[in-house]
């Protein structure tokens, strides 16, 4: 048997994480009361329409926010997760365009909402670039000529991978929420797929109207996570 077989005769883990865990490594969220859209204008930095109007605006908002990332260092919740992997299949589906979850060793993630790390064209979305050490600045371009943009999704674009989320969602054998209040859609529908019957736990200190079908650990992720984790691996997933 492969290895490939062997995981996929694993009980499946599908976890989703939002702002709540990457927040607990020191970075800012984007919709709390003191967020970053308390101090910027979603229209001016976060949507085509701004991004036409000012790309340098958009791009220094966006190197900042990558900067950030590179300071920030993945906490317990994170390796507790990648640790989760070695026994369990374990697939991440983040809102996160933070890097930390594959830092702390996930292998699995799909990020919904792009990649911070990475750029891509302006006339070809499937052409990618990783930044490494380097921000985006006017001039640079992909081969085709065109600039790069950051490689997130802005409001009022589309979540290409919504669709991808959805058949790992329809996989799980367990369904863990960690990190968010449940409030930015499409992403939060993906509860609606979870298959009847599987078991849905949700880590977050608050939520924003609790569904009645999930088990609530009204907790920080770092705290929490591992505890979770450690119970999962020694005495199972039912």
């Amino acid at each position: 048997m492969t290895d490939q077989q062997t995981d996929r005769a694993l009980p499946h883990i599908v976890v989703f994480t939002g702002a709540g865990i990457s927040a607990e490594s020191g970075l800012q969220t984007f919709r709390d009361a003191d967020g970053i859209w308390q101090q910027y204008a979603i229209e001016e930095v976060a949507t085509p329409k701004g991004w036409e109007k000012d790309p340098a605006k958009v791009l220094e908002f966006y190197n900042q926010r990558r900067q950030q990332v590179r300071q920030a260092r993945p906490n317990a919740a994170h390796f507790a997760l990648a640790e989760l992997a070695d026994y369990y299949r374990v697939s991440i589906i983040t809102q996160n365009i933070d890097d930390l979850h594959e830092r702390a060793g996930s292998k699995n993630v799909l990020h919904l909402h792009g990649e911070i790390m990475k750029s891509r064209s302006t006339k070809d979305p499937t052409l990618l670039y990783d930044l490494g050490d380097k921000d985006i600045v006017l001039g640079d371009r992909c081969e085709l000529g065109s600039q790069l943009r950051p490689h997130v999704v802005w409001f009022y674009e589309d979540v290409p991978a919504f669709e991808e989320a959805v058949d790992i969602t329809r996989q799980a054998d367990l369904f863990v929420v960690i990190g968010t209040l449940l409030a930015v859609y499409p992403a939060a529908s993906l509860l609606e797929y979870v298959p009847r019957g599987v078991q849905k736990h949700v880590v977050a200190p608050q939520l924003e109207g609790v569904p009645p079908d999930i088990i609530w650990h009204r907790s920080k992720a770092a705290e929490k996570v591992p505890e979770l984790v450690r119970l999962w691996i020694s005495k199972g997933i039912h």
